[in-house]
């Protein structure tokens, strides 16, 4: 379905971007501080973002697949699917479980990094 593409192309895009190497700097003669890259902001762990939504979570839950998504983002996928969003394979059940472990792992990255 058109739902379960979008998701497959998010997942993909998410796994591109994270996978991608760090871009090379100019290695340019000039030293004038006004021509400085502007620092990155460090991208937080691939295993904190949603699979469906590519955000970082808030709420994330563990799915019969053995991935972590956010609450609310993998109810309203299984409302409609009893499938993985990031296989496709069919779910052995559509109950999901918090992810406490994670979740603090997230809250202390994201203090960390404020």
């Amino acid at each position: 379905t058109a739902c379960e593409a979008e998701a497959a192309a998010a997942a993909a895009e998410a796994a591109a971007s994270y996978n991608e190497a760090p871009a090379r700097l100019d290695q340019g003669s000039s030293s004038s501080a006004a021509e400085a890259p502007v620092p990155r902001e460090e991208e937080p762990p691939h295993d904190f973002t949603c699979p469906i939504t590519t955000e970082v979570m808030s709420d994330p839950v563990m799915a019969a697949d053995g991935h972590s998504y956010e609450r609310k983002q993998i109810e309203r996928w299984l409302t409609t699917k009893s499938t993985s969003p990031m296989t496709g394979e069919a779910l052995q059940h559509t109950h999901t479980f918090p992810n406490h472990a994670l979740r603090g792992r997230i809250r202390e990255w994201q203090e960390a990094h404020r």
